[in-house]
């Protein structure tokens, strides 16, 4: 005699043995390492710390090669002069406001990148560099534009050769000169920089991942490619940065009562008037010094904190 609920038990049966290997599967799947990729609040916050971690060793790097822009003297004159009038320890002048921006802007740049380079479909190994060249561009600079006031703060303390100011100090006196304003000096050039910067570094890195692991016979989470493709990625950022960091520099250090520059373009004529074309590459080699470290840094330990957390890499 024909049993229909015999058949429908045995179906419903089967059905959920495939519902319960697929959910399994899942699990194992998250649960190893690499077989997911974090959400954009994870990623961001992997992101921040990452960059905190890095600006405490990059700090003095940013430092000298600010006063270079500033004062255009060469890095040994520079050097020595910040060490016998200031002391060793002004290498360090504005790191509070350097915590500040990478919690803020560079958490934003790095941490977002994966996540945004994946939503607009750029997130397949052999996807085409100018799509991953704008992911970088978005989330360079949003973030700029998030972190920007504790960039004008850093510059300014920075660039203060007298006594130290503490961030705070130097937050009411800007707000009491310049009002919100103030804070945002500079907003057009940092944002252009950033983008230029995070999509050179990023496109740059991603794609870079893949011919370095091929050379290496290794995988493109691998330290020694990471290690690598962020070596190449810091040096085409700088070359492609270097102008945009010094007209930064030279808008952002204005006085907190004064304006030297009413805008980008104002700057940048200015600047190539009276020091030339090649002016604008002044600071080069410690911008290099800086990024190059910085990039490699930064990614070797987001790449980690991705690996540490069961998360795939960039």
């Amino acid at each position: 005699m024909f049993n229909s609920d015999f058949i429908y038990n045995k179906e419903e049966a089967i059905d959920n043995l495939s519902m319960s290997i697929y959910q399994r599967n899942i699990i194992a799947t998250a649960r190893k390492p690499g077989g997911v990729k974090p959400n954009l609040l994870q990623s961001i916050a992997f992101g921040g710390a990452a960059c905190v971690f890095t600006v405490n060793f990059t700090h003095p790097i940013e430092l000298i090669k600010t006063r270079m822009q500033i004062s255009g003297n060469g890095i040994m004159v520079t050097i020595g002069s910040l060490l016998k009038t200031e002391g060793v320890f002004s290498l360090w002048k504005g790191i509070p406001a350097a915590w500040g921006r990478e919690a803020s802007y560079a958490s934003i740049k790095l941490g977002g990148y994966a996540p945004v380079r994946d939503a607009i479909g750029a997130g397949g190994k052999d996807a085409p560099f100018h799509m991953k060249f704008i992911a970088g561009a978005i989330t360079g600079g949003f973030g700029s534009f998030v972190g920007n006031p504790f960039d004008v703060m850093k510059t300014i303390m920075q660039a203060n050769e007298g006594k130290p100011i503490s961030m705070t100090a130097l937050a009411a006196q800007l707000y009491k000169n310049q009002g919100i304003a103030g804070f945002y000096r500079g907003l057009e050039t940092n944002v252009m920089r950033a983008c230029v910067l995070n999509a050179s570094k990023m496109a740059t890195y991603d794609a870079a991942k893949t011919p370095v692991s091929q050379t290496l016979g290794l995988k493109r989470s691998h330290p020694a490619v990471v290690f690598c493709a962020s070596v190449i990625a810091g040096s085409v950022m700088t070359l492609c940065v270097s102008p945009f960091d010094m007209l930064r520099t030279k808008l952002m250090s204005q006085s907190t009562d004064k304006k030297i520059y009413t805008g980008f373009a104002d700057c940048i004529v200015k600047t190539i008037s009276k020091d030339g074309l090649l002016s604008l590459y002044r600071g080069f080699i410690p911008i290099w010094g800086r990024f190059a470290p910085s990039a490699t840094i930064q990614l070797l330990t987001i790449e980690t904190l991705y690996s540490i957390f069961g998360f795939s890499s960039i």
